[in-house]
């Protein structure tokens, strides 16, 4: 059965990272782009990635993605998806600002472009979310959230915006020995700190047993479970026991100059028969772990945009037995496989279900022919 899906159709990229002019066109089932180590595979994913989310896929500043010798970039795309269909960023490292145009017409604020490009990006990297500490699986819930949902991210903006000045009123606190200015800001961030919560406990809930059931078929012969750890998402009404919580901490976090409690602080706990995953877990049953995150992420835009995303898979089977590599590929068929663009290292990488992808070779930041 034909099934909707996110089309990129034309890519262009001005001194990001190693292009210096990339123009390429993108068939409707994707690409396998073959080409070794540093010549530009991941950076050729992450800009498309960026189109999403408007900021590097690794954590980088934007000035930093600006090609050595160059003082901006720009990256344009020319897609069919249920809304944009021209999009374009710029960024000048000296003006130090970035423009954002949607069919022609500039953006007045970033978060109306955000998720303008649905993507999922699979990567080796994405075991740091398993492995890593608690504000790798909060960024993971943040992004899903946000680009499905516009509540959500209307209330994570409000909520960063009170909680940094909460904390600078912290640290002037220290020195003045007066909480009336921390205090004013704790309503805003028990309204807004609610929803996150809300939203968050909301979604594992829907997805927890879609979470196990994922795991087991990729190969996981374990019990997984995946809940929402936050004491205040427990309670009948998470605002005030949010708002309750920062009064109570209040004096607390003058002294340290921070707020401890709060949505920032939870945590989204995946466990195999019982043990932590982060803790206990071997590198494959991490690896498992957030290739089931990744899919439950796909699934999430798919069901709130009415198509399927563009998939970015960033030699994502490194490291996997070929079973385990089948299994996930299975998977993502039988959702609906989008439009995919695979970046490997050879030839012999591409698995046998993505071989039908037409290829192209990669070196040096310039993308050409297979046999060039």
């Amino acid at each position: 059965m034909t099934r909707e899906r996110v089309w990129l159709r034309k890519l262009s990229c001005r001194d990001f990272r190693n292009f210096e002019r990339l123009d390429l066109d993108v068939p409707e089932a994707g690409l396998a782009i073959v080409g070794d180590n540093g010549q530009g595979k991941t950076n050729l994913l992450e800009s498309i990635y960026y189109m999403q989310v408007l900021r590097s896929a690794r954590g980088a500043r934007d000035p930093d993605l600006v090609r050595f010798t160059a003082r901006a970039f720009f990256i344009a795309t020319q897609s069919s998806t249920d809304d944009v269909h021209e999009m374009s960023v710029g960024f000048d490292s000296a003006a130090k600002k970035k423009k954002v145009t949607l069919d022609g017409f500039v953006t007045s604020r970033l978060s109306d472009a955000f998720g303008s490009l649905p993507s999922v990006m699979f990567s080796p990297r994405d075991i740091q979310m398993i492995s890593g500490g608690p504000a790798e699986r909060r960024r993971f819930l943040d992004l899903v959230l946000a680009l499905s949902s516009r509540r959500y991210l209307t209330a994570l903006q409000n909520y960063r915006a009170a909680l940094a000045r909460r904390n600078a009123a912290l640290r002037d606190a220290a020195r003045t020995d007066d909480d009336s200015a921390v205090s004013v800001w704790e309503p805003a961030l028990a309204e807004h700190g609610a929803t996150l919560l809300g939203e968050r406990s909301a979604w594992v809930r829907d997805n927890r047993d879609e979470f196990s059931r994922l795991s087991a078929a990729i190969g996981e012969s374990g019990e997984t479970r995946m809940t929402y750890n936050s004491s205040a998402a427990k309670e009948s009404d998470p605002a005030v026991a949010l708002a309750e919580s920062f009064a109570r901490q209040r004096r607390h976090d003058i002294r340290r100059g921070i707020t401890h409690s709060g949505p920032h602080r939870d945590d989204l706990l995946l466990t195999l028969d019982g043990r932590e995953i982060r803790v206990f877990g071997s590198a494959g049953q991490q690896r498992t772990a957030a290739i089931a995150l990744r899919m439950l992420e796909s699934a999430t835009l798919r069901q709130a945009r009415g198509l399927a995303p563009l998939l970015l898979l960033d030699d994502p089977f490194a490291e996997l037995d070929v079973q385990r590599s089948a299994r996930i590929l299975g998977l993502l068929q039988g959702a609906g496989l989008g439009q995919t663009v695979l970046v490997v290292p050879r030839e012999s990488d591409i698995p046998p279900e993505l071989l039908e992808l037409e290829r192209r070779r990669i070196r040096g930041g310039i993308v050409g022919e297979l046999g060039n």
